[in-house]
């Protein structure tokens, strides 16, 4: 495999470090990418290989992308992989979210997603060569209740990549989106809204049957294979075919399942 020039924001830890991992595994040059220079600093630092960079950008701000792009390209001079990696959790009920959380997670994880696209594509566009890597969440396919600010920010990651997909596979420009149900991470150290779902979150991180590696290693061999929908925790695949094929039952066992939860939190 040819050494690709990879950029991965929120590679201070998390996903986006164990992505930076592989890659520099691999033997690509990795641009590890956090708003917090000491974890970006850190990352680039512990991997293998050379030719890594950290760089801050904070993927809510449009200066700071564009500083980054100019960083980067006067650097590197392109990006063949770019992860839209960073985002924030949140969680709760419609009639308890504000418009503050809206613009909140909307601008991080949607725009910051666009933010990033806007910055490298056209550079991808030029060399006629790139991969796009998205990542949403499982949220953003369940239709599931009590999720409302983050459901929808990461449902729009999808549509914005089944969007961008059909718009660059003629221009030999790869899309993935990357969905991923529950696991070990510090995503809630970002938390926005009701704190009851924080809990909730943090319980079901604690006995996720998926691990960071697992995941990660599913999304890096996906991602090899070229695939659009990247579902790497266990159980997902089967959720998305039975929301797809059978969705009533799909639904059924939606509400069930969040009947329990709110019968846990009583």
């Amino acid at each position: 495999m040819a050494q690709r020039r990879v950029l991965i924001t929120g590679a201070g830890s998390g996903l986006g470090q164990a992505m930076a991992i592989r890659h520099a595994r691999a033997g690509d040059q990795v641009a590890c990418v956090d708003r917090d220079a000491a974890r970006a600093s850190a990352t680039a630092a512990s991997l293998p290989g050379t030719g890594h960079a950290d760089f801050v950008a904070d993927v809510g701000d449009d200066a700071s992308m564009e500083a980054l792009r100019d960083a980067v390209l006067a650097r590197w001079g392109g990006v063949d992989v770019l992860y839209n990696n960073a985002g924030i959790a949140s969680g709760g009920c419609m009639a308890a979210t504000t418009m503050d959380e809206w613009r909140r997670l909307l601008d991080i994880n949607l725009l910051g997603v666009v933010r990033g696209c806007l910055a490298f594509l056209p550079g991808m566009l030029a060399q006629k060569g790139g991969h796009i890597l998205n990542t949403a969440s499982f949220a953003g396919l369940a239709g599931a209740p009590n999720m409302m600010t983050y459901g929808v920010s990461k449902a729009a990651v999808v549509a914005l990549s089944e969007q961008l997909r059909a718009e660059l596979i003629d221009e030999g420009v790869k899309v993935s989106v990357i969905c991923p149900a529950f696991f070990q991470t510090n995503l809630l150290e970002s938390w926005q809204g009701d704190p009851r779902m924080k809990k909730f979150g943090e319980k079901m991180m604690t006995h996720a049957v998926d691990t960071l590696d697992s995941v990660a290693d599913a999304v890096f061999a996906s991602a090899q294979r070229g695939e659009f929908l990247i579902l790497p925790t266990r159980q997902e695949p089967m959720r998305w075919r039975l929301k797809r094929w059978l969705p009533g039952l799909y639904f059924r066992k939606l509400r069930a399942m969040a009947a329990g939860i709110r019968g846990k939190q009583a």
